[in-house]
């Protein structure tokens, strides 16, 4: 008896779809469209050191005949209580995929594989897997080629594992500080987010092929769309969106990751007008599908299907609702377990059930689950050093009144503060248990890489979080009897095992020294309270003082000491690439992705807000305390008069100091006459050049003005967007510009 179509891998790819779709039964499609178990629960560690499957896993294939999807079979966290003690590091987590996909195959009467799904938010979420630096530190980069490059490995770290769906955050934008999930965004501009979330593509999935090499993986961007527009700042709260503000800033990164060929898109939780994204046909189906021709999957977000028996009634017609708008894959929800009962209710029409079954289906075949070739890849190398090089170029340097970098003729440092002498509280949320050892604080950077000889004494200070003062007399002392005095300051994303969590890992409630993550939202942006009387303490002294801040979201910090930089959330290594920078061993190359207040009590404060009358406060400046795309360098540069030709900008850029140094051209239009209000600037290409002193180069940036038509506009080249409001402008007839 011949194999069936569908088990030779030389037929045309929707041919062995099709073949496979037709001998499902009613059950099995129903069981493809869910992803309903934890993976952490699918497996146990016996005192042997081998892995035992659950009754859990037994269960869950038993009732679909197979399995559609598995999450976070390799995730690590406090939430899932997953450890190096009870959990799959290098050395196992593939020999433990195996062993599942072998079951569920078993478990399957036509033998289909299940997608292992696994979060991908700054590096693998998994035991020894590789922690980048944070989404709005990688925004602080403005390089696209470095970010492609550690997609590349992330993905290739996933595969290697056993893995084969990354998640990853690239679509929520960054428009109010306050929101704890400001980390996992780009930033507050919509042209930077969707050229890192084409270059995330472009790294995690390789070239737009049938099939997916071996070592590279399909990504499912989140979240769509809007996410970052919630009211006040608060996880999941309502949006106040109109269609212009929609498409205008929030979904240029998804049109973008479409276009490179994403496999897969992740509904948010948020609503658009009061339609839930995961019920939300229009956004869905008429635009995403219809209107952009994507024919990739559809994530709904953690328990956001049975959310919408809040609008249908109950959970079967929520997840007809789901369905019927364009959700193909559901996560942990009841509702799409019942997708049977609605077809027979005649709530779902069985074409649309299959036109979901078959992009799971076309999915695995892409990865090749179903041709023998689930043997992975070798594991990638380099991982610190890619994860160290994101951080080192994330490093930005806001304010420098001559005091960096630290001269070679000091020799007592001071390293204060309560980030100074900590990795914990370097990476993000979403970041699975390092092992001792693992990374470099700021006190372990500076003392491996000062000169020899230099005196490196340190003083915890205070806490992240809380007023108690009692360490600052001994940080006070340690400055005092320094040349210089390095105050490391921020906040954290650290979850501990006696943080509380929502059914979706959210945090319910803020434990410890957390201060930043999802469910973790600030009415205000200050820093813990003792933060700010060591800081004054400290710069008191009046020995120069440089602050670093390590953040997953700009905090209101004064410039009031002798320099001050951000690194955001560097990862594991980013206390090393601080310290090259603080002793002039890097230059600042970072510009910030976003604004930073000086109060929340301005909020909003991005830079392309509509040019309208923007008047100020009678107490405070409206002006940012820093603007976007704001970032200091050890040298400075000249720009030439800026040339447009061809729908392409070229400047002349040239590095005017004394040290080799990296500039960001940035191109801003200003919209003179258009169809709607126009914005007061929008960011429409950048490019990062380096220069050795006095060398002199000419950038050639294509001018991209984006989909809303523009009669007429001004063209300003600047390095920040303040910068570019002062710029002379350009005024050209837009008409024949390319969008």
């Amino acid at each position: 008896m011949s194999e069936p179509l569908y088990r030779d891998p030389t037929a045309p790819l929707d041919a062995r779809v099709h073949d496979l779709l037709v001998r499902m039964t009613l059950p099995e499609k129903v069981g493809q469209l869910n992803q309903r178990m934890y993976g952490w629960d699918a497996y146990r560690l016996n005192p042997d050191g081998s892995y035992e499957l659950t009754d859990a896993l037994y269960a869950e294939t038993e009732r679909f005949a197979g399995l559609g999807a598995l999450y976070g079979l390799q995730r690590a966290d406090a939430w899932s209580g997953v450890d190096h003690g009870n959990g799959p590091g290098a050395e196992d987590a593939a020999a433990l995929a195996e062993l599942v996909q072998r079951h569920v195959v078993e478990r399957s009467r036509l033998g289909i594989p299940v997608l292992f799904v696994e979060e991908v938010p700054h590096g693998l979420m998994a035991l020894d897997g590789t922690v980048l630096p944070v989404n709005l530190a990688v925004g602080g980069t403005w390089d696209p080629e470095l970010y492609e490059r550690a997609a590349a490995h992330a993905a290739a770290e996933l595969r290697a594992r056993g893995g084969h769906v990354a998640l990853v955050s690239a679509l929520d934008i960054a428009r109010d500080p306050r929101w704890g999930r400001t980390e996992e965004c780009f930033g507050e501009d919509p042209h930077l987010a969707a050229r890192l979330t084409e270059a995330l593509v472009r790294g995690m999935q390789g070239t737009e092929n049938e099939y997916f090499a071996a070592d590279k993986a399909p990504v499912v961007l989140k979240h769509f769309a809007g996410q970052g527009a919630t009211v006040g700042g608060r996880n999941s709260a309502e949006s106040e969106l109109g269609l212009r503000e929609l498409h205008e800033i929030h979904l240029p990164a998804a049109r973008a990751g479409v276009r490179t060929g994403a496999a897969a898109v992740m509904a948010a939780y948020n609503e658009v007008d009061g339609m839930p994204c995961s019920g939300n046909r229009a956004l869905l189906t008429e635009l995403l599908r219809d209107d952009w021709e994507f024919d990739g999957l559809v994530m709904a977000d953690g328990l956001a299907v049975d959310r919408l028996a809040r609008i249908t009634g109950d959970k079967v017609s929520a997840g007809a609702l789901a369905l019927n708008s364009g959700i193909d894959l559901s996560l942990w929800d009841e509702g799409f377990t019942h997708l049977g009962e609605a077809v027979e209710r005649g709530l779902v029409e069985e074409p649309v059930l299959d036109a979901a079954v078959a992009r799971v289906l076309r999915l695995k075949f892409r990865l090749g689950l179903f041709d023998g070739q689930r043997t992975t890849p070798p594991p990638p190398t380099g991982g610190r050093e890619i994860s160290k090089e994101l951080a080192r170029a994330a490093v930005t340097l806001l304010d420098n009144k001559g005091m960096l970098p630290i001269p070679d003729t000091v020799s007592r440092i001071a390293v204060i503060g309560p980030q100074s002498a900590t990795t914990a509280h370097q990476s993000g949320d979403y970041t699975a248990p390092q092992r001792p050892g693992t990374g470099s604080s700021v006190l372990d950077g500076l003392r491996r890489l000062a000169p020899p000889g230099v005196d490196i004494r340190h003083a915890h200070g205070c806490a992240l979080t809380g007023d108690d003062l009692s360490g600052i007399p001994e940080a006070v002392a340690a400055a005092a009897a320094s040349d210089v005095a390095v105050l490391v300051l921020g906040g954290s994303s650290a979850r501990t095992a006696d943080t509380e969590f929502d059914a979706n890992g959210a945090a319910l409630r803020a434990v410890s020294e957390m201060t930043c993550g999802e469910g973790v939202d600030l009415a205000d942006l200050r820093l813990g309270p003792a933060q700010y009387r060591l800081l004054d303490a400290v710069v008191a002294t009046g020995t120069p003082t440089a602050v670093v801040l390590i953040q997953g979201r700009p905090h209101v910090v004064p410039d009031t000491a002798g320099a001050l930089l951000t690194a955001w959330y560097p990862g594991p290594w980013g206390g090393e690439a601080i310290a090259e920078v603080l002793l002039g061993l890097a230059e600042p190359t970072g510009r910030l992705p976003v604004s930073v207040p000086r109060s929340a009590a301005q909020l909003p404060v991005y830079y392309n807000h509509k040019d309208t009358e923007y008047g100020g406060y009678v107490d405070e400046s409206a002006e940012p305390r820093h603007s976007f795309g704001h970032g200091l360098s050890y040298t400075s540069f000249a720009y030439g008069t800026p040339r447009i030709t061809d729908g392409t900008v070229t400047v002349d850029v040239t590095n005017t100091g004394e040290r080799y140094g990296r500039s960001v051209v940035q191109v801003y239009l200003r919209r003179l006459i258009t169809s709607t209000w126009p914005r007061t600037l929008e960011l429409c290409a950048f490019q990062g050049v380096g220069l050795a002193p006095g060398e002199r180069r000419t950038v050639v940036l294509p001018l991209l003005t984006g989909e809303a038509r523009t009669d007429s506009a001004e063209i300003r080249v600047a390095e920040s967007a303040r910068a570019a409001l002062r710029a002379v402008p350009i005024v050209l007839d837009m008409r024949g510009v390319r969008a």
